[in-house]
């Protein structure tokens, strides 16, 4: 499935994601720097009732809000990892067997602890106002 939007539209596209990714938690996210991963996932944040300040877990890796039906959502990037030895001792895999949403952006870096039915989801930046988002159901 593919979704061509404008960055205006990101919270109906997050609605969309999540009501034809129902039964996923775990999501991988591809793209370049500068694509809109982390802006996606807040706005899937905001879509699940999120009040928490949604930031980039750039430095700290993982990230942990609660949605406004106290669900946890594990936001996990692993750009600064080198390995998934390093992911494991951070605690990633943990989040990722939760059974919680956990949004995963560069998971190239760690890609053997994901587990067997995470959803791969790639968003490719089309122009400055523009992306497409690739669900790999």
């Amino acid at each position: 499935m593919d979704i061509i939007f404008k960055l205006g539209e990101i919270d109906n596209v997050a609605g969309t994601f999540l009501i034809n990714t129902t039964g996923y938690k775990v999501i991988a996210l591809h793209g370049e720097m500068g694509a809109g991963k982390t802006t996606f996932v807040h706005a899937i944040c905001n879509a699940l009732g999120v009040k928490d300040t949604i930031g980039s877990p750039t430095f700290s890796i993982i990230n942990q809000y609660q949605t406004g039906a106290a669900e946890v959502i594990y936001h996990i990037d692993l750009y600064r990892l080198k390995d998934e030895e390093e992911a494991t001792q951070t605690g990633v895999e943990d989040c990722l067997y939760s059974g919680n949403y956990c949004f995963v952006e560069w998971p190239d870096r760690a890609s053997g602890i994901f587990p067997d039915n995470t959803l791969h989801v790639s968003l490719i930046a089309v122009n400055n106002d523009t992306r497409k988002l690739i669900i790999n159901l």
